[in-house]
Formats: structure tokens, C-alpha cells, sequence
């Protein structure tokens, strides 16, 4: 089972990374307070990471999770035992840092949880119900420095131009359009990833 993983960055995605270690290139997914802290990471930085490994027979394909501490990927264990938060389910919620999730669960704080993605009032309740006096330790995890993504005009260009000279929007809606993409999705950090938010934003 593989636990942790440290390498060379290949590349970057919206919500994984492929990471170069021994001559073999792992796809991790990463919840997205993860790849907040990677925004700063380019193609051939070094990466380490903790890793959750999934696999049932239900799931026989191997997911890899990756975390930037241990602490995280105690708390996400401890996170996915509760009903109905399988692990698939749990790293898309992950929105906001674990230290403010365990918080919001020790203080009983259901507007807090709902605000997760994917989390809706009724699981909300069975989390608090479920972890609350069993992860205060998670909420004292240090606050992590998280740096901005370099050049971000850069890849929100391509998909405006597209927008406006291509499919006929207007400029000022182009840049609300990528606006409330970015607003949905800190993370991205290519035209792709953007583009496919924006069409999922204008879909809902």
C-alpha cells in the first residue's frame, strides 16, 4: 500500500497532479485546500505528499489522495467513516482547510458543514453527530502558507478570446462568466480546467 509519495511535479490539473517518482508517474487527486497550496508549484518542482490509498472491490482501480500532512489524512479517515461520506464524496468536500472543518464540527456549526461541496443539511447533522468530541486535535493543524497561482491573466486569456471572438459573448460578460468560474474553483490553473468550469457554471 503506498502511503507516502515525494517526486517530480509532470503535471497539473484541475483537482490531481502527476507525480514522477522511481521512473513511475502516480495520478493523485487532491482535495482542493490541497491544491490551493500547490499554486505556486511549477512542472519539475518537488512535491511530497501523504498518501490515503482506495481500493474495494466495488472500486478496483487504485485512487491515490494525496494530503500535504499526516494530520489531514487522519482526519479524512476519521471523515469518511461516517454514513453515507465515502471517500470519492469526502475528497470533493474538502473545500475550505481540515483545522476549519473540525472546528465547524466542535462547535456545532451546521452552516459551516453545508457550505462543503456535496454536503447537504441531513449529512451536515450526521457528521457532527457522528465525529464531534473526536476531532478538536484537528483543528489546532497548523494554518498553512498559501501561495498565489503565477500568472493567472495568463490562462484566464485564452478563454475569454474564445468567449468573445469564437462563441459571441460579449466582453463584459466573458469576464463574469470567467469570474464566477474562478469564484467556484480557486484551484484551476489551466485554460482547460477554466473553460470546462465556465461551461459547467452556465449549465447549472
Amino acid at each position: 500500500m503506498i502511503a507516502y509519495i515525494e517526486g517530480r511535479l509532470l503535471k497539473k490539473d484541475e483537482d490531481r497532479i502527476l507525480l514522477l517518482a522511481n521512473q513511475v508517474g502516480y495520478e493523485i487527486i487532491l482535495p482542493a485546500f490541497v491544491c490551493e497550496t500547490l499554486n505556486s508549484k511549477q512542472a519539475g518542482d518537488q512535491v511530497a505528499l501523504f498518501i490515503y490509498y482506495h481500493q474495494t472491490e466495488r472500486q478496483p482501480k487504485p485512487v491515490l489522495i494525496g494530503f500535504n500532512l499526516e494530520a489531514e489524512k487522519e482526519f479524512f479517515q476519521i471523515f469518511i467513516s461516517v454514513d453515507a461520506v465515502g471517500p470519492m464524496k469526502a475528497v470533493k468536500a474538502l473545500t475550505i482547510p481540515i483545522r476549519d472543518i473540525a472546528d465547524a464540527i466542535e462547535s456545532n456549526n451546521l452552516d459551516c458543514l453545508k457550505r462543503l461541496r456535496g454536503i447537504g443539511p441531513r449529512t451536515a447533522q450526521k457528521i457532527i453527530a457522528a465525529l464531534q468530541g473526536k476531532v478538536s486535535k484537528f483543528s489546532l493543524i497548523r494554518k498553512l502558507d498559501v501561495p498565489e497561482a503565477p500568472q493567472r491573466e495568463d490562462f484566464q486569456q485564452p478563454v475569454l478570446q474564445v468567449l468573445v471572438d469564437q462563441l459571441g459573448h460579449k466582453p463584459v460578460d466573458a469576464k463574469r462568466m470567467i469570474s464566477q468560474a474562478l469564484a467556484r474553483n480557486s484551484a484551476i490553473q489551466t485554460p482547460e480546467a477554466l473553460f470546462d468550469e465556465v461551461y459547467r457554471g452556465e449549465r447549472e
